[in-house]
């Protein structure tokens, strides 16, 4: 699987929200963009979702274009997850989890056992088992990144967008989601995650993308591209002694 993107600029309404984007990566890869707001990584990330359209250039996956794909052909391929998911309904939480197999339905068919597999996974993967007959309303905002990420996992997808997903969490749990998007790369799915943690990015990421107003600046592994000089550049602070002198890790 590979996704490939050339020279591609993007704007809103006249405004220029990236500019002469070039990437390619593969399935097995962990790549997390970086910059601070505004940089253009959730423009990025909703172009190669196939949600926005390039004014130049265009997003390819294995040689077809993502925004010409048939609808339930790129449901099935890609898995989004927006930094702002919500569900107004109080539907349990292996309901909503269970929305990432509607892709893989058959017209008039229930859940098949593949089906009721991937969601139990899903649930297990995202440490939320014991949440599935739970109303989503009723949760936490850590609760709910987890369900809305385990509804992503489920989905199976070759190519798994995630927009700021640790961003409700506490330390243990961002620590689970990255080792969670780590497993996911080590199946063969390529997973791009916009992030601000640069400790999780430089301990997780194969490769940090780091982008500054519409453009990538470096595209390398985080030691380079995350040096102290580049987030001086970019981000306007000092990092002495490296990006996380002592990195947490999970509790054994």
């Amino acid at each position: 699987m590979r996704l490939e993107l050339s020279a591609v600029d993007f704007g809103y309404q006249g405004r220029p929200a990236l500019a002469q984007i070039g990437l390619e990566a593969g399935g097995g890869e962990l790549l997390a963009l970086v910059g601070p707001n505004g940089a253009g990584k959730s423009s990025l990330l909703r172009l190669c979702a196939g949600l926005l359209d390039a004014d130049r250039g265009e997003a390819v996956l294995d040689g077809a274009s993502i925004h010409d794909m048939p609808a339930l052909q790129r449901a099935r391929r890609i898995a989004y997850l927006p930094p702002d998911g919500a569900s107004a309904w109080p539907m349990p939480v292996r309901r909503i989890v269970a929305l990432g197999r509607v892709p893989h339905l058959k017209p008039l068919r229930r859940l098949s056992a593949e089906d009721e597999a991937a969601i139990d996974s899903a649930l297990g993967r995202a440490g939320i088992a014991e949440l599935a007959d739970r109303p989503f309303d009723q949760l936490s905002s850590g609760e709910r990144a987890r369900v809305l990420l385990a509804r992503a996992l489920a989905t199976r997808a070759d190519l798994i967008l995630l927009d700021e997903p640790t961003a409700a969490l506490d330390p243990r749990h961002q620590l689970g989601v990255m080792e969670i998007l780590r497993a996911e790369a080590g199946r063969g799915a390529l997973v791009i995650v916009a992030a601000h943690a640069l400790d999780l990015v430089a301990r997780y990421a194969d490769r940090a993308i780091l982008m500054q107003a519409g453009r990538v600046i470096a595209d390398a592994p985080p030691a380079e591209s995350l040096s102290q000089a580049r987030i001086a550049e970019v981000f306007g602070v000092v990092a002495p002694g490296g990006i996380v002198p002592t990195p947490l890790r999970l509790a054994d």
